[in-house]
């Protein structure tokens, strides 16, 4: 039979109130749930803070920790403000450690007429040397040696198991060799102030040669031991490995090798 229009209405009306009753049947149930969950949670964060505040008075009562938050605060404020001096006081020592030497490097080799040799590299004249030796080799002999052509100076030290972290730079006794002919021994000096003295005196120079008073550094030398000679120039510096090292003198015309040359050398 066909049906009627009053039957198609009521069918659709019986489903609307079936579908709006099933819709407020599942938000009241979400409201339940939704209440529960936040009851769930709350409870939980009730028992984490419980079990915190225990935690924290067992530890204060086995003197683990502060007894208050206020003294632990300020302690580690304490602590941060030491470790910031500390790291300040670090840096400055750092930065007046001149010790570092890069690829370029000024020489300077100086000695009075009748004494030694000394050879001292410095990153920048301003600046203690890097590397200061004196050689056995009289000042005389080494202009001999200059004037007649090409100086090739090897240093050579021994390697010793129990100074295995000293730097090729800080030994502080070398063989010395100069054009293949051993020259006797070369000691690592401190800069004194003699030494920082002459340093100061060539300052203004970058590259060449010449002569200083031998009573220049004031301390009451009669100048027995003749004049000051000294030769100051660029070098470039050349790292093999740890244990050797080269100091090429680099000529400003670019022209021909270097007329110096200093080899470091660990064995």
């Amino acid at each position: 039979m066909a049906k009627t229009p009053h039957d198609t209405s009521f069918s659709f009306s019986r489903r609307f109130l079936n579908w709006k009753k099933k819709v407020e049947e599942d938000e009241d149930d979400m409201e339940e749930i939704l209440t529960n969950s936040n009851t769930i949670s709350q409870r939980f964060s009730e028992e984490d803070k419980e079990e915190e505040d225990l935690q924290i008075s067992m530890s204060t009562e086995m003197g683990l920790v502060p007894r208050s938050r206020k003294k632990k605060s300020s302690s580690m404020l304490a602590v941060s403000k030491l470790r910031s001096a500390a790291l300040i006081v670090f840096g400055k020592n750092k930065s007046t450690n001149h010790s570092h030497l890069g690829s370029r490097v000024i020489g300077t080799l100086f000695g009075y007429r009748r004494g030694h040799v000394h050879i001292a590299f410095q990153e920048d004249s301003k600046v203690s040397p890097g590397f200061l030796i004196e050689l056995a080799t009289p000042t005389s002999v080494l202009v001999r040696e200059m004037a007649s052509g090409l100086v090739r100076i090897a240093l050579e030290c021994d390697k010793k198991i129990e100074k295995k972290g000293v730097r090729l730079l800080e030994e502080g006794m070398w063989r010395t060799y100069c054009n293949g002919k051993k020259c006797g021994f070369a000691m690592k000096r401190e800069c004194g102030a003699e030494e920082w003295n002459i340093l100061k005196a060539v300052e203004p120079i970058s590259m060449g040669a010449g002569v200083l008073p031998g009573n220049y550094n004031n301390n009451g030398c009669d100048g027995s031991e003749g004049e000051l000679m000294y030769m100051r120039a660029r070098f470039e510096r050349v790292v093999g490995s740890k244990d050797s090292e080269a100091f090429y003198m680099m000529n400003p015309d670019c022209s021909g090798g270097p007329e110096l040359s200093v080899y470091l050398l660990r064995v």
